[in-house]
């Protein structure tokens, strides 16, 4: 039988139409198919990825790479470049997707404010995550042809038992907290969902928090250690860009540059662009395979706001004390903060002492916050004074002699509470806020009944509540009691960071010997905790810690001061300082 040609080149067509195209690699396939929107990106629009991305990505595509850890910096969208790989194995290698967050509202805006208006914005993606027809589908489980996504959060160990998946992107994984009753590690827990398949794939990003205890550095030290590189335009040399090699003139940031730590050669920012485009990753460790790691920071990042004479002038103001520049060492370098140390010297910190005090009130203090810890028989109170850069002055440690069960010891607190202070300005201070602890099983409904009629003027009973990954303070959610959960752990790190630095911290001659004793009365250590580090705070042996307490609940009392500073100086400058706020009794008739 003869064949017309002319359908025989139909044919041909037909089956070239329908014949699958070569096979893109992860990063070519997410520049033409995902999609940006604007409440994401501030060019909204086909994902264009930044040339150190393009490599990772690829590598979260590479069937023969079995994990990817980024250790990365913050403006370096890393987190945007996984949802790019979520959606390439929605739609080109569907199977059981599992992502782990820190908690449960990461979680929720990781699905509602990032993939789903990624998804959405992609029209290769718009209907990926459609409802299951079997009704199964929430907000934080999706199904989708020939696979699931499931996002969950590390705090909940029943979601990480319940899941088993072949994809496993772990984001911020220095921030997951171990919890109660865990049987391991949330990254180990997630990682052993993926035992079952041979063909797993496991992506480990974070921003480093500590050294000791970091989940992110390790993950990387056990990679091939890849560094981003980039050439000189003078010497042809490649090198990465460390920040001991960013310099700028005396007080000028906006002229920071580049030197080749090969031939000096000057680098400024506007060429950054272009050497970034022509840089290389270099792997360290080469000997490790089927595990990369990259290290990707701000230094390369070709976003306006990580410019080099940005990311300078940021440090200038950073570099003032260890609270500002820990988050800036992690988020803008990509490096874990490196304690000096957990030793404070008692005595030389008590040699600091300066003629200040309650009495004596220096012209900079604008806020007065108090600290009260409750024992069997006395309650002491602790007085910080604050400046307008939230230098502490510890202008007072007092103490209440008295049973706490007895109504006049309160009496006598409330006193001390009542007190006003002139200030040099020629106006008076009075205290802003205070905390009470009621941790103390024993005295807790005594302390609720102080507190209860005193909340108009700020003072509130506290219960301190540990972990490093906890707010200052912050007020419980029970219902029927006003409580303030007042992060210790944390609080406490930012007392020992700043008095290694001997930054932002002054001391009223009034203390004694033994109030700096207390003060430091606990170290920082690491212990193993179900074969992985945590940090946590110990008493040293013999030494009492009433004073540490009372300058941390101080501490977060400062946290509940609004007073802007401009208006505290203006009512200080006034002969009669503010008014005290008229205190209101509700009537109880009223409820009737």
């Amino acid at each position: 039988m003869t064949v017309d040609p002319r359908f025989a080149q139909l044919r041909r067509d037909a089956l070239a139409a329908f014949r699958p195209p070569a096979k893109l690699a992860l990063s070519e396939w997410i520049e033409s198919h995902v999609f940006l929107p604007s409440s994401l990106a501030a060019q909204p629009g086909r994902m264009r990825l930044w040339k150190p991305q393009i490599e990772i990505g690829n590598s979260i595509g590479d069937v023969t790479v079995e994990r990817v850890t980024i250790l990365k910096s913050a403006r370096v969208g890393a987190t945007q470049l996984m949802v790019g790989a979520l959606g390439h194995f929605v739609q080109n290698d569907p199977s059981p997707v599992l992502c782990v967050v820190p908690a449960e509202a990461d979680a929720r805006h990781l699905m509602v404010s990032v993939i789903e208006p990624t998804f959405g914005e992609s029209p290769a993606l718009r209907a990926a995550l459609s409802t299951d027809a079997s009704g199964r589908d929430v907000l934080m489980h999706r199904h989708f042809a020939g696979g699931s996504l499931s996002i969950v959060s590390a705090r909940a160990p029943r979601n990480l038992r319940a899941r088993t998946a072949r994809i496993l992107f772990a984001d911020e994984i220095d921030a997951y907290e171990l919890s109660a009753g865990v049987e391991g590690d949330p990254v180990e827990l997630a990682m052993r969902r993926t035992m079952t398949y041979g063909n797993r794939k496991i992506v480990l990003a974070s921003t480093p928090v500590d050294a000791e205890t970091s989940r992110i550095l390790r993950a990387y030290e056990q990679s091939d250690r890849r560094v981003y590189e980039v050439p000189c335009p003078g010497c042809g040399e490649f090198g990465e860009i460390l920040w001991a090699d960013i310099r700028w003139d005396d007080g000028k940031p906006e002229t920071a540059h580049w030197v080749c730590p090969e031939c000096g050669c000057v680098v400024e920012d506007r060429q950054k662009p272009r050497i970034v485009a022509e840089g290389r990753w270099r792997a360290t460790a080469p000997h490790v395979e089927g595990h990369r790691g990259y290290k990707l920071t701000s230094l390369t990042s070709t976003l306006p706001n990580a410019s080099w004479p940005r990311l300078a002038a940021e440090f200038l103001q950073a570099k003032r004390s260890p609270t500002t520049l820990k988050p800036w060492l992690n988020t803008v370098l990509g490096e874990p903060w490196r304690g000096e140390g957990d030793h404070l010297d008692d005595a030389e910190l008590a040699s600091m002492r300066e003629p200040i005090g309650l009495d004596r009130l220096p012209p900079e203090t604008l806020y007065l916050t108090g600290g009260a810890d409750v024992q069997k028989d006395r309650i002491e109170l602790t007085t910080l004074g604050w400046t307008a850069d939230d230098v502490a002055l510890v202008l007072a440690h007092e103490i209440v002699w008295g049973d706490p069960n007895v109504t006049d010891t309160w009496a006598e607190l409330d006193d001390l509470l009542r007190r006003d202070f002139r200030h040099p300005a020629g106006g008076v201070l009075r205290y802003d806020a205070v905390l009470v602890d009621s941790g103390d099983g024993g005295m807790t409904d005594q302390v609720y009944g102080f507190t209860r009629s005193r909340i108009g003027r700020r003072i509130f009973p506290l219960k301190g509540v540990a972990g490093f990954k906890r707010p200052l303070v912050e007020r419980s959610k029970t219902r029927g009691i006003v409580l303030m959960l007042v992060g210790v752990d944390v609080a406490k790190q930012r007392l020992l960071n700043a008095l290694q630095a001997r930054s932002g911290w002054r001391f009223g001659d009034t203390l004694s010997d033994d109030w700096f004793t207390q003060l430091t009365s606990e170290r920082r250590v690491v212990r193993y905790s179900r074969g992985q580090p945590a940090a946590r705070f110990e008493r040293i042996v013999g030494r009492r810690a009433e004073a540490l307490d009372c300058v941390v609940y101080a501490m977060a009392a400062r946290a509940l001061v609004g007073v802007a500073v401009d208006r505290r100086e203006a009512d200080l400058a006034s002969v009669t300082g503010a008014r005290k706020p008229p205190q209101v009794v509700k009537s109880k008739w009223l409820d009737r």
